[in-house]
C-alpha cells in the first residue's frame, strides 16, 4: 500500500476525529446542564411546591404541582441519560472511529459514493453519515461480497450496486497502523492480525472480521429456527452475540434486551461473554444456564449441578432410561397424560386450617371434575377456584355468629381497632353494623390461611401427581422399544421419588416435572420473551428443546453448537437435528454450517479433528504455529515436573494458559501439587467463579465455550479416557487451545488418541 494512500486515509480520519471531539464536547455541556438543572430542581423543590392539606381543593393543587417537578426531573434525567450514553459511544470512536471503506455506485445515481463502517453510526448533519453502523443495511456489502455487482436487503426490499473498491483499515488511538485493499468480504491478512492476539479473560467483539456466513446468520429475520451448527472455534458464539446487537438495533424500540435470553453452558462463560454486547453499545440480554432455570423455576429443590451430572456413573439400564426420559416421545406421553387429568386421575390436598380439615379433597375432586369436557386444565383449576373461595366466603358468614367472635370483638385493643379499620371512615348507621364489620375482618383473618391455599393452588400435588404419572409411563409407551425391562423402570422410579421427597431432582427428570407442573397449572409460558439463543445445543435433548419452544411460545430460537462437542448426551446428539424438525415449520427453519475454525492453528485444528471419527467437517484456516506436543510419563510427580516446565515456556511467550483434567478431584489433586512447587494457579472449582488472570486449572465440564493461548491437557491416559462416547470430550478440551496445545499422561496414553497421524504432534522424549 502507498504511502500517499495511508496518508489520505489518516487524513480523513483526523477530520472525522475532530469532529467526534466537537460533538463530545456538545454532550459533557449537555450532561453538565442536566446535572446543574437536577440540582436546581431538587434544592427549589420547597419552596415551588406550597403543601395544602386542609381542603380537598388544596390537596389536588399539591399533586399536581408535585407532578409538574416530577416531570421536570425525569426529563432531565432522559436528557443526562442519553448524553451519557452517547458521550461514551464517542469517546470509543475516538479511538478507533472505523475498520473499513467501501466505494460503490448506485444504479441510476450520477457519483461513486464512498462510505466508512465501524462500531455506531456517526453524524455531523442529520443526513451526512460519516460513519455507518456495522448493522446498517448498507454494511452488509462488506460482509457479503467482493467487487462488482452486489445486491444487498434493505427495508424497502433489495439494493443492487457496484462494490469499486472495499478497503480494510487498522486504526489504534487514532493512528492508522495498517490499510488493506481486498476483493473478499474480509481479508486473510487482517483476520490473520486480529487472530494473532493473546487471549483474555474476557471475550472480544470482533465485528471487524465477520465471514460471510457469519453475516448470514447475524443478519437473518425470517427464521422460527435457525439452527447453527459450528466447529470448535468457527465463530459461533460471536456471531450470535453480534445477531443480539443487530436484532437490538433491527427493531430498535420494538425490542428490548429483556426480551432476548441466552441458554448457555455454564455460568462461567456467561462471566467470559458478558462484556461484548456493551462493547457493541447494547445492554446484555437475560442469560442463565438450563440448570439456574430449573432452580429459578423450583426454588424448593435442589436440581442436580454440572459436576454431578458429569460425574454419575450411570449403569447400562439407568442411561437407556435417560435416553428415553431425554426423547420426544417422553414429552408427548407427559402431554398425553396432561389430556387425561381432565377426566380422571388429578391429586387434591386437603385444604386445612390449624390442623382441622376445611374442604376435603373428595369435594375439591367432585368440583374439579364436575365441569364439562369443554374445560381444559387451566380452565378448570381457575372455576375451581371460584367455587372454593365461595364455599370459604359462605364458611365466613356462618363463622361470624359464633360466640368466639362476639367474644374477640370486644377484647380488641385501640391498635387491633385502628389496623381493622384503616383508612375507612368509621361511619356505621349503628353498632350492629360496626360489629358485623369488625367480626368479618377477625374472620377473614383467621380464614386468611386456608384462602392462602385456594388462590396458590396448594390444594393440587404436583409431586403425588408426578409420581402417579411415572407409575403410569408403562401404559403410555412401548418401554421394551427403548430396552428397558419392567422391573427396571420400577426400580428407577421408586429412587426418583425418594430423591424427589429429599427434595433433590437430577437435571434429566427435572424437565418433565416441570413440564406436568405447567400443564396441571394451566401456566401458557413467557409470552413476552421474543428471541431465545441456546448455545452449546448438542447439549441439550429432544425433551428439553420442546419444553423451552412450551415455555416460550412467541420466541423464535437461534440454536448454534457443534455435534463434536457433545459431553453429556454424547451419541444423541445426531439425531438432535432430526427431532427439531418436528418441532419446528422446515419452511422456517434454517441449517447454516461454520466449517471453519478460526480460534487455533492450523496444526492444532489439523490433531484435533484426528480425535473424531465420523465427526462433522472440521477445515482449518491457515494460522501456522507449533505441533501440539504429547508428553507420557511414568507417574504422578514426573508428569506435574512436566507442567511445570511448559508453564514456564508459556509464560516467556505471556501466553493465558490453561489446564484442564478430567474431573475436579484430579483437578485439585494437581493444583496442590503445582501450589507446593511454588506455582501461581487458580483452581476453578465452580461455575460461580470469575476466570482469573494467569494460570488456571479448570475441569472439563466447565471448559465449554471458553478458549486460552495455551492448553495443558491433564492427564489424558488409557484410565481417563478410554470409551468411545469419551471422544468427543477428548475433542472438546484439546480444541480449547489458540496456539500452544501440551498433552500430559501418566503411564499409558489414551487409546483415543492413537488413531491420530504421528507427523501431526511431538513427542516429549525427556517425558518418557
Amino acid at each position: 500500500m502507498t504511502k500517499s494512500i495511508k496518508a489520505a486515509e489518516q487524513a480523513h480520519l483526523d477530520d472525522v476525529v475532530a469532529k467526534i471531539r466537537v460533538e463530545e464536547g456538545k454532550q459533557s455541556q449537555t450532561i453538565e446542564r442536566s446535572e446543574h438543572d437536577q440540582a436546581d430542581i431538587k434544592q427549589n423543590f420547597y419552596n415551588d411546591v406550597n403543601i395544602k392539606t386542609d381542603s380537598y381543593e388544596g390537596m389536588m393543587e399539591t399533586g399536581l404541582s408535585v407532578r409538574q417537578q416530577q416531570q421536570m426531573l425525569d426529563e432531565r434525567q432522559n436528557s443526562w441519560q442519553h448524553a451519557t450514553k452517547q458521550l461514551s459511544t464517542l469517546k470509543k470512536l475516538e479511538k478507533n472511529a472505523y475498520f473499513a471503506r467501501l466505494d460503490f455506485h448506485e444504479h441510476g445515481e450520477p457519483a461513486t459514493e464512498t462510505i466508512y463502517i465501524g462500531l455506531s453510526s456517526f453524524s455531523d448533519s442529520p443526513d451526512h453519515f460519516l460513519i455507518y453502523d456495522w448493522r446498517a443495511p448498507i454494511s452488509s456489502i462488506y460482509y457479503d461480497g467482493g467487487l462488482g455487482n452486489v445486491t444487498y436487503q434493505t427495508p424497502d426490499g433489495q439494493q443492487a450496486v457496484n462494490v469499486k473498491l472495499k478497503r480494510q483499515l487498522m486504526i489504534e488511538d487514532g493512528q492508522i497502523v495498517t490499510v488493506y485493499d481486498t476483493d473478499e468480504a474480509v481479508g486473510d491478512s487482517m483476520l490473520l492480525e486480529v487472530l494473532d492476539e493473546k487471549s483474555d479473560t474476557k471475550m472480544k467483539s470482533i465485528v471487524t472480521t465477520i465471514q460471510k456466513e457469519q453475516n448470514t446468520i447475524i443478519r437473518d429475520t425470517s427464521s422460527d429456527l435457525l439452527f447453527v451448527q459450528g466447529a470448535a472455534g468457527s465463530g459461533k458464539t460471536s456471531s450470535v452475540l453480534q445477531r443480539v446487537a443487530y436484532l437490538l438495533y433491527r427493531y430498535r424500540g420494538n425490542l428490548t434486551a429483556g426480551q432476548v435470553i441466552l441458554f448457555s453452558p455454564n455460568q462461567l462463560f456467561n462471566d467470559y461473554i458478558n462484556q461484548v454486547l456493551p462493547e457493541l453499545g447494547e445492554q446484555n440480554m437475560v442469560q442463565m444456564t438450563y440448570y439456574q432455570y430449573a432452580s429459578y423455576r423450583l426454588p424448593h429443590m435442589q436440581v442436580e449441578t454440572l459436576q454431578q451430572r458429569f460425574e454419575t456413573e450411570n449403569t447400562p439400564a439407568m442411561a437407556k432410561i435417560t435416553k428415553l426420559e431425554g426423547s420426544l416421545a417422553f414429552f408427548k406421553a407427559v402431554t398425553a397424560y396432561g389430556s387425561h387429568l381432565e377426566q380422571a386421575d388429578m391429586r387434591f390436598r386437603n385444604i386445612t386450617l390449624n390442623g382441622e380439615v376445611l374442604i376435603p379433597r373428595d369435594k375439591i375432586k367432585e368440583i374439579y371434575y364436575s365441569f364439562n369436557e369443554n374445560y381444559h386444565l387451566g380452565n378448570r383449576l381457575s372455576a375451581t377456584k371460584e367455587s372454593l373461595i365461595k364455599i370459604l366466603n359462605r364458611k365466613v358468614a356462618a363463622e361470624m355468629r359464633s360466640k368466639w367472635v362476639e367474644d374477640a370483638v370486644q377484647d380488641l385493643s385501640r391498635e387491633e381497632l385502628n389496623d381493622f379499620y384503616g383508612n375507612q371512615p368509621r361511619e356505621f348507621k349503628n353498632g350492629d353494623e360496626e360489629f358485623k364489620f369488625l367480626a368479618r375482618k377477625i374472620v377473614m383473618k383467621r380464614l386468611g390461611a386456608a384462602r392462602t391455599q385456594i388462590v396458590r393452588n396448594r390444594f393440587l400435588s404436583i409431586n403425588m401427581q408426578y409420581a402417579h404419572f411415572l407409575r403410569h409411563v408403562p401404559d403410555l409407551v412401548h418401554l421394551e422399544k427403548y430396552g428397558i425391562s419392567r422391573d427396571d423402570w420400577d426400580a428407577a422410579v421408586e429412587a426418583k421419588l425418594a430423591a424427589i421427597k429429599d427434595r433433590h431432582i437430577s437435571l434429566t427428570t427435572v424437565s418433565a416435572y416441570m413440564y406436568l407442573h405447567d400443564l396441571m397449572t394451566g401456566r401458557k409460558g413467557q409470552r413476552e420473551i421474543r428471541f431465545v439463543f441456546l448455545d452449546e445445543i448438542q447439549d441439550y435433548n429432544a425433551f428439553q428443546l420442546a419444553f423451552l419452544k412450551f415455555s416460550f411460545p412467541q420466541a423464535r430460537f437461534t440454536m448454534l453448537g457443534d455435534l463434536n462437542q457433545a459431553i453429556f448426551t454424547k451419541e444423541n446428539s445426531h439425531t438432535l437435528i432430526g427431532e427439531l424438525e418436528t418441532l419446528f415449520d422446515p419452511e422456517k427453519t434454517r441449517v447454516v454450517q461454520l466449517t471453519k475454525s478460526y480460534r487455533s492453528t492450523q496444526q492444532i485444528t489439523d490433531f484435533t479433528k484426528e480425535i473424531l471419527v465420523n465427526g462433522e467437517a472440521v477445515t482449518a484456516f491457515d494460522r501456522q504455529g507449533d505441533l501440539p506436543n504429547l508428553a507420557v510419563t511414568a507417574d504422578f510427580e514426573s508428569a506435574v515436573d512436566q507442567v511445570v516446565d511448559q508453564l514456564a515456556m508459556n509464560d516467556s511467550d505471556r501466553d493465558t494458559t490453561a489446564i484442564i483434567g478430567k474431573t475436579l478431584a484430579e483437578c485439585d489433586r494437581l493444583t496442590q501439587a503445582l501450589k507446593a512447587r511454588g506455582e501461581h494457579v487458580t483452581l476453578i472449582r465452580t461455575e460461580n467463579q470469575r476466570l482469573a488472570p494467569g494460570v488456571i486449572v479448570v475441569p472439563s465440564f466447565l471448559a465449554k465455550g471458553l478458549e486460552f493461548d495455551a492448553v495443558i491437557v491433564w492427564n489424558a491416559n488409557a484410565a481417563n479416557y478410554q470409551r468411545e462416547d469419551e471422544r468427543q470430550l477428548l475433542y472438546t478440551i484439546c480444541s480449547r487451545a489458540m496456539h500452544e496445545l501440551t498433552i500430559v499422561a501418566v503411564g499409558e496414553l489414551s487409546p483415543l488418541l492413537t488413531r491420530v497421524d504421528q507427523s501431526l504432534y511431538t513427542v516429549n522424549e525427556a517425558a518418557v
